[in-house]
């Protein structure tokens, strides 16, 4: 088994349990590419981190060195083909980990948002303390629209019961008992809406200008899913105008090659990046909601079992 794009907290849990699998991994912090696909020859099952987009032709490369499978170790599949790689012999399944890292994040960046924790935080660092100009709002007395009700947005929601807060959902196939509306229903009443579904080519610019524009006046977005769930331009428009009360965005379209990076002393190509730093009802974070100890843990190890798994022949899933 040979993983690529390992990290080096991701490599010291590799090296202690693969043993236990039998498995002995050949490892690189290198990203899977047609350069190093030597790495991987001799591998059915290598594992690929979720950082690096992978090209068509590496994917050709790879069923030609003789992969078969690749677990990718990441809940979404959008940094690669993986029809591509079905035609080229290479199954591909990611990696559950607990959702429970993600939905924390969630809601507390729900509460920074709606005690406009960004705002404050920011003049208190420069020793203006007094009380902000806007009271902040409760979660008790707001409502709250999840969309997309798969591990993560169910987490979500039973966590939200704790707070009182009315909650509506939004999925192409309900699986919880929460109150499910049509998707313009839930932008045009709810207070907070929260981005928990899939990224494909269905779900791409969900939240369009058109849907913005029916957003409930002054209510706010928290994306903890892929950044291009969000049509960022329309977005920062509808910040600018006062139509949105605000934004905490964990994730970020163009964030490839940004985040994950000390940027402190190198130019941010991303004029949408630096706006959005500047508005102080905006909260950006460097797609950090998952980065958790036992979702590593749970990563690595089921990145094994996914592999042991195939080699035994059991059905995978996608």
């Amino acid at each position: 088994m040979t993983i690529f794009g390992c990290e080096p907290d991701e490599v010291v849990l590799f090296r202690k349990l693969a043993p236990r699998f039998n498995i002995m991994p050949t490892i690189t912090a290198e990203a899977v590419s047609e350069a190093n696909i030597e790495l991987a020859r001799g591998s059915r099952c290598i594992s690929v981190g979720h950082k690096a987009h992978i090209t068509n032709s590496t994917l050709r490369a790879l069923g030609q060195a003789g992969v078969t499978y690749i677990s990718t170790r990441s809940i979404g599949y959008d940094h690669l083909d993986v029809d591509y790689a079905e035609s080229v012999g290479i199954s591909v399944e990611n990696v559950a980990y607990s959702p429970d890292g993600v939905a924390d994040y969630t809601l507390m960046l729900m509460l920074m948002t709606a005690r406009n924790a960004q705002s404050i935080i920011r003049r208190a660092a420069v020793h203006d303390y007094r009380l902000n100009d806007v009271r902040g709002k409760e979660l008790r007395d707001l409502t709250i629209g999840v969309i997309g009700t798969g591990r993560i947005g169910t987490a979500v929601l039973a966590r939200l019961q704790g707070f009182g807060c009315r909650t509506l959902a939004h999925d192409s196939l309900p699986v919880t008992s929460a109150d499910y509306v049509p998707l313009d229903d839930l932008l045009r009443q709810s207070d907070i809406v929260t981005l928990h579904t899939p990224l494909n080519a269905d779900t791409h610019h969900l939240l369009n200008r058109q849907r913005i524009e029916k957003m409930k006046h002054g209510s706010f977005i928290i994306n903890t899913g892929r950044g291009s769930l969000i049509d960022t331009d329309a977005l920062i428009s509808a910040l600018e105008s006062g139509s949105l009360g605000g934004a905490a965005l964990d994730v970020l379209e163009g964030e490839d090659g940004i985040f994950y990076a000390d940027r402190r002393n190198k130019p941010v190509d991303s004029k949408q990046l630096l706006r959005l730093h500047e508005l102080p009802n905006v909260l950006v974070s460097p797609h950090t909601a998952y980065h958790t100890d036992h979702a590593l843990i749970d990563t690595v190890e089921n990145s094994i079992v996914n592999c042991r798994k195939f080699e035994s022949g059991k059905q995978h899933w996608i």
